[in-house]
Order: C-alpha cells, then sequence, then structure tokens
C-alpha cells in the first residue's frame, strides 16, 4: 500500500484524461494522500468536480482565485509531494517541461519538485514519432524523470500504434515499485519460477503431394511471444511449433519443430505428463487429406477431388489425460457466436480457461503484431483486455495462469 504517501497528479489537455479519475481512485484505495493539479485545457476533457470528489481535496488549477483572495503556492504544493505523476502528459506540456516554461500552476510546481516525478505520455503515434517529442523525452529523462512509456494499441484518431497511456493499474503498480512495493507481475514470477509448461505454435501443414498442403495464415507470433514470456519468468518451456520464420533463442525453451498436425499431436502426447501447464495456441488443422500422393500432382490430370478426414484433436485428447494438478489452456478464434463457441470448447475439452480472438476485431488475429482477446474460464467468469501487442498480449495470459497457481496453492498447501 501508499499508505501516507504525498502524491500529485497533474492532469493535461487529453483524451486519456478521463483515466485520471480511476488513478485517483486506485491511489487513494492505497490510502496516499492525493492532490490533484489540472491544466487550464484539462478541464475541457474532465471535470474537477469528479477529482475533488475522489481524490476528498479541492482541484487546484489556477496561481490564484480572485473572488477568495486566495493564492496558490506552487513551491509549497512541490515541497509537500513525496512524488509527481504527470498523467496524461500531453506533447506540448513535455516539451514545456523540457524548455523550462511555466506558463499554469502545473508547470510552476513541476520546475518547483522536490521529489520525484514520473511522466505518462498520451498522444498520438504521429505525434509520439516526431523527432521534437522524442528529443523532448530524452531531455525529460536525462533530468531524472521517470518516464511511463506509452504501450501500443488503438488510439483515439483510429490508429494503431505506440502513444497512448499506459492503463491506471500499471501506472500505480509503478508507484507501487517506486517505493519498493512487491508487485502483482513479481509475485507472478515466484509462483511460475521452475514450472514445466508445454507451449504450441504456428500452423500446421497437410501435406497434398510433396508441393502443396493445405495450412492457415497462422505465423506463431502469439505462441512465440507466451513462450518467451514463461522463459523469462522462470519457466521451463518445451515449444512445440509448426512451420515459421520467427526466431527465439532462450536457454529456459527446448524447441521441438513438426510440421503436420499427426505430428504436433504425437509430440504433445509424448511430453505432457511431465507438465505442469499446457498453453495450446498452435492453429491446428481441423481437416488433412485422406490420401498423400508421393508423387507431384500433375494440372493435366484434370480436375482434383480431394477427401479430406478430421484430424486428431489435441486439446480433447489432453483434457482427458491431464490429471488434478495440471492445467490446460486453449484457444478459439471464432467469426460468430463466439462466447458461447468458446465455452461449449471448455467443457469439450476440459479447459481451465480460453483465450478467444475474433477475426471481426480490427488489428487481431493472424500475421498481426497485435491482438484483442478475452479470456472466459471455468466459471464462466469473462475479462476483457483491450487491443495490445502480442507480447502483451502473452503477459495477460501468463498472468492469468499464474492467479490460478496462486489460488491453488494457497487453497491446499500443495504445487500446480
Amino acid at each position: 500500500m501508499l499508505k501516507g504517501k504525498k502524491i500529485i497528479l497533474g492532469i493535461t489537455g487529453s483524451i486519456a484524461a478521463y483515466k485520471a479519475a480511476i488513478i485517483v481512485r486506485l491511489l487513494v484505495k492505497e490510502s496516499a494522500q492525493v492532490q490533484v493539479v489540472m491544466t487550464p485545457f484539462a478541464k475541457e476533457f474532465i471535470k474537477p468536480l469528479t477529482l475533488a470528489t475522489l481524490s476528498n481535496n479541492p482541484v487546484s488549477s489556477n496561481f490564484f482565485s480572485p473572488d477568495e483572495g486566495v493564492w496558490k503556492s506552487h513551491v509549497s504544493l512541490g515541497t509537500w509531494a513525496d512524488m509527481m505523476l504527470i498523467a496524461p502528459a500531453s506533447a506540448n506540456t513535455m516539451a514545456k517541461m523540457a524548455n523550462g516554461i511555466a506558463d499554469n500552476l502545473l508547470l510552476t510546481i513541476y520546475l518547483s519538485a522536490k521529489c520525484p516525478v514520473a511522466i505518462a505520455p498520451a498522444m498520438d503515434i504521429d505525434m509520439f514519432k516526431h523527432p521534437a517529442t522524442l528529443k523532448n523525452l530524452e531531455i525529460l529523462k536525462s533530468f531524472g524523470n521517470i518516464i511511463i512509456e506509452p504501450p501500443s494499441g488503438e488510439l483515439a484518431s483510429g490508429l494503431i500504434g505506440k502513444g497512448r497511456m499506459e492503463e491506471p493499474e500499471k501506472i500505480v503498480q509503478k508507484i507501487k515499485d517506486f517505493f519498493n512495493f512487491p508487485s502483482q507481475e513479481e509475485n507472478f514470477k515466484k509462483k511460475l519460477k521452475s514450472k514445466k509448461f508445454l507451449v504450441t505454435a504456428g500452423p500446421t501443414y497437410e501435406a497434398i503431394d510433396p508441393v502443396r498442403f493445405i495450412g492457415n495464415h497462422s505465423s506463431g507470433k502469439m505462441g512465440f511471444a507466451i513462450a518467451k514470456e514463461l522463459a523469462e519468468q522462470g519457466a521451463f518451456v518445451t515449444l512445440i511449433y509448426g512451420p515459421s520464420s520467427l526466431e527465439l533463442k532462450h536457454s529456459n525453451i527446448k524447441y521441438i519443430e513438426i510440421v503436420s498436425a499427426q505430428e504436433m499431436y504425437d509430440a504433445c502426447i509424448h511430453n505432457f505428463s511431465g507438465m505442469d501447464c499446457a498453453i495450446l495456441a498452435a492453429a491446428v488443422a481441423d481437416f488433412t487429406p485422406e490420401v498423400s500422393c508421393k508423387t507431384k500432382l500433375k494440372k493435366d490430370t484434370g480436375n482434383l477431388m480431394l477427401k479430406l478426414i478430421p484430424t486428431r484433436d489435441i486439446a480433447v485428447e489432453l483434457g482427458r489425460l491431464k490429471n488434478n494438478n495440471q492445467l490446460l489452456v486453449g484457444f478459439a478464434l471464432e467469426t460468430e457466436n463466439e462466447i458461447e463457441n468458446a465455452r461449449l470448447k471448455i467443457e469439450k475439452k476440459n479447459l481451465d480457461f480460453i483465450v478467444l480472438n475474433s477475426l471481426r476485431d480490427k488489428g487481431a488475429g493472424f500475421k498481426y503484431n497485435t491482438n484483442k482477446i478475452c479470456i472466459i474460464d471455468r466459471n464462466n467468469k469473462i475479462e476483457n483486455f483491450d487491443l495490445k501487442t502480442k507480447s502483451e498480449v502473452a503477459r495477460d495470459i501468463v498472468n492469468k495462469v499464474a492467479e490460478i497457481v496462486g489460488s491453488r496453492q494457497s487453497r491446499n498447501g500443495q504445487n500446480l
């Protein structure tokens, strides 16, 4: 908790200003004392009354109140705080901070502050990438300011890229980290260290002849990102992957390369018994040719009729084999009745939870570097996530696994 910590929250003119209300609520919940300071333009996006109510303190914006004859001392505010957090920080405000311009109360407090300053930028991708903004960020870093990097995602303009303000929960956690409070992520890492995971990734290729195959558009990016996140959290990973151009090197990862659905099935069955958890992110073919020709089929043979037969369902078999100490995580990519179809798969395949993404979501699915998911567990709890990079999505999925691990350990005092 942040009990007794005094925090100034500076809010600038940005569409992300609405998230400041959540930051205030979270800080107060952590028992911090919060004083909100707004730029005049910030009040166009969120009302001071909302923030005053949540913080239990009046909001400051002007140097003085002519009606009451009250002058706001930027010096006293700057020396009162244990930390100053500016979230959202617009490109305009950061430019002024980097160059010592003090034309509003927030900026004068910043220049007078004796405490550490954290900055959470928020702007469109073109503004964030502009050389002037990047230079200002470097200047602010050189002053010793803490920059809370914006993640990639969908922006207010409709573009997708880096520039959106970090989520309030993560901003508050970074404040807690600064004051040496263990993060949820650090606790998760302890739970997963030395655990054994099986992860599948990529497509499978079902041979028609030595040249042609039936496949799909999976790149393997999601599965590879999950394997990397697990390995970096100290877990041991067996990565079983189909044809992919991706490269991933980590000492905690054992690599098994396959081509067909049958090969992936065999590898999963062979390796599952020693695992604590399996995360099935691969896009395995549902059908394969009944007969694969040994020689290349010639075009001049006329029409070609392929008879397809179902492949063996890896998740169903692992769900049948798993014991009470093992976790099984599945994936679903649906185009209609997404939630209903995903729920059916949880029961049919004995999954602990399923990760659902839809081809209807812009920037999600095959080939993209981003993904938008929701997680559905056995208790029918649904968690929706924003569009994020696949590495960030991987962290969300792995954290969900760690959450279940921690719950089981606290419930029965046993390992996964």
